[in-house]
């Protein structure tokens, strides 16, 4: 669950203004902090009046020494680059991805067949959010990104004025966590910002949606899939989750119209012209709402969200977000993809030479990262490094130019 989206959420959520303490950290290696010491000593007593035993307190900040750097660097990283709609849902929805979804339908089929009867969401739309939280688990493997989440939320409670409430709300959470035998300190591992396991929870969520789905005691979302997809479920389920139903539907719109904001029923929006792009059908459930949303504008594809699309949004509060998860749980679905593209330009990667690229960048020396075919802010820096070497326009756009050039090196 993205930190971003948080922000704008209840306030089991919250992040906001707190501790000021005045300081400032460099990126330098970690070594032993006093002040941050006297500040945990001080948490120390938060925590005991919030029910945390003291053992529990000193097994979780053991080797806990001074605040890390790079969650601070994370924190305040402003990213240069913002993504296009085509860009962003083909990071998300890819061969990898579709296929990697159908192979785990398949291997865990007996789990999701339990999990989708126990709480009525369809199994596909749980594949497609564990592929957007951690990618199926690959993150969850991943040292540069996973880090000690007491640690994470401890400096972002101690140094980050903006998320200092947050951190502290968090860590509570956290240790909490640990006091009820779930998963030990060894093994409360997050993203910067306190995101843990498979399907990515902030400690607060985790609390209260975390569910034991393979009975042996303990909410692993971790290292169980069934617990971490189970919990999925419980959120959106606890969250309105409407069983049968689907997300929304990608629509064709009449021309040389105008249509009214917010909410109309199915009925409403097909008396004006509004019809499913795929079949051109009319809408089942006709009495139901339904949103018009065009992300890339009149000339991409359009949509017409209905109430299970609101619900994902109290996982992930960003409309990108929610409508990359319906859309790729239909492609491992075998529904089939957009009837209309994305407004791309004309001179666009294929994921292959997405791949292509990253790997030629990394051959001479100018990428590190993972060759994912998902052109992030480490891929455009790169591009950015070689195009600057080589004379080109400094955009950092992943072209046919860029691809060229690094073929014929």
């Amino acid at each position: 669950m993205q930190l971003r989206s948080l922000i704008r959420r209840s306030a089991r959520h919250l992040i906001a203004a707190g501790l000021s303490l005045g300081m400032a950290l460099s990126a330098a290696p970690a070594f032993a902090d006093a002040n941050f010491r006297n500040w945990v000593g001080q948490f120390k007593s938060v925590a005991a009046k919030n029910g945390i035993s003291s053992g529990t307190f000193d097994r979780a900040f053991r080797g806990v020494d001074a605040p890390d750097p790079e969650v601070l660097q994370k924190a305040r990283y402003q990213p240069e680059f913002r993504s296009e709609p085509w860009e962003y849902f083909d990071n998300r929805i890819n061969e990898h991805s579709i296929a990697i979804g159908r192979q785990m339908a398949r291997q865990y089929k007996p789990w999701l067949d339990r999990i989708e009867r126990q709480y009525g969401v369809d199994r596909h739309i749980l594949l497609a959010i564990w592929s957007m939280e951690s990618n199926y688990g690959e993150i969850l493997k991943r040292q540069d990104v996973m880090r000690n989440v007491v640690r994470s939320l401890a400096t972002l409670a101690y140094a980050d004025n903006r998320r200092a409430k947050f951190g502290r709300t968090q860590l509570i959470a956290a240790l909490k966590i640990l006091q009820s035998g779930d998963i030990d300190e060894s093994h409360l591992t997050g993203s910067w910002a306190g995101a843990m396991g498979h399907t990515q929870f902030i400690p607060t969520s985790y609390q209260l949606y975390a569910v034991d789905a393979d009975g042996d005691g303990r909410r692993d979302i971790w290292n169980s899939v069934p617990d971490a997809l189970a919990t999925a479920a419980n959120l959106l389920a606890r969250n309105g989750w409407r069983s049968g139903e689907g997300w929304g539907y990608e629509v064709s719109l009449p021309g040389g119209r105008k249509f009214p904001g917010g909410s109309l029923t199915l009925a409403q929006w097909q008396n004006m012209g509004v019809v499913r792009a795929r079949s051109g059908k009319a809408f089942p459930a006709a009495n139901r709402n339904a949103e018009l949303k065009v992300p890339d504008g009149r000339s991409g594809p359009a949509f017409l969200m209905t109430k299970n699309f609101f619900v994902l949004k109290r996982y992930n509060n960003a409309d990108t977000y929610a409508l990359a998860v319906g859309l790729l749980a239909d492609e491992i679905a075998g529904v089939g993809g957009l009837v209309n593209d994305w407004n791309r330009p004309f001179d666009k990667l294929s994921f292959a030479e997405k791949q292509e690229l990253q790997q030629r960048l990394k051959v001479f020396g100018y990428y590190d990262g993972a060759v994912d075919g998902k052109i992030g802010s480490a891929s455009r820096e790169a591009i950015k490094a070689f195009q600057n070497r080589t004379g080109l326009d400094t955009n950092g756009h992943p072209s046919q130019d860029v691809l060229k050039r690094l073929r014929s090196n």
